[in-house]
């Protein structure tokens, strides 16, 4: 998937105003690229260390991704404390959306580290997260 610097940066904006909590949301796009970033609640919030969109934000973005005439080229969402690879719980997670990308921010070390990720069947692997300086959309 192809994405704005712009995007991008909404997408890590986004982890870093969440954290030390996990962030999560949708990338709406059409074509391979994306063209808006949609911040969802995190309805598993604290204690724990993991995402789970709440369940309205989830519907309205989809609604509005649709609406718009785009799709759901990505899921998002942070690891705070640890490496952007898919956890065992990311990985469940994904059997309910195997079509989008996994786009996860690691806040780990101080310059955030973006990854994309194909989570199918149960099966990780990386995914081509391209960015460039054009506009957002």
């Amino acid at each position: 998937m192809r994405i704005s610097r712009q995007l991008l940066d909404e997408v890590v904006a986004h982890a870093r105003d969440e954290a030390p909590n996990e962030c999560c949301g949708m990338i709406a796009a059409a074509d391979g690229r994306a063209h808006a970033v949609h911040r969802a609640r995190n309805a598993a919030r604290t204690p724990k260390l993991r995402y789970e969109m709440d369940g309205q934000d989830q519907h309205d973005i989809f609604m509005a991704i649709e609406d718009a005439g785009y799709e759901i080229g990505a899921i998002y969402h942070s690891h705070p404390r640890s490496e952007p690879e898919p956890s065992q719980t990311d990985i469940d997670l994904a059997k309910w959306w195997p079509d989008p990308l996994y786009v996860i921010v690691g806040l780990e070390h101080p310059e955030p580290d973006v990854r994309a990720w194909r989570i199918v069947d149960g099966t990780v692997s990386g995914a081509a997260l391209e960015v460039d300086d054009g506009p957002g959309t």
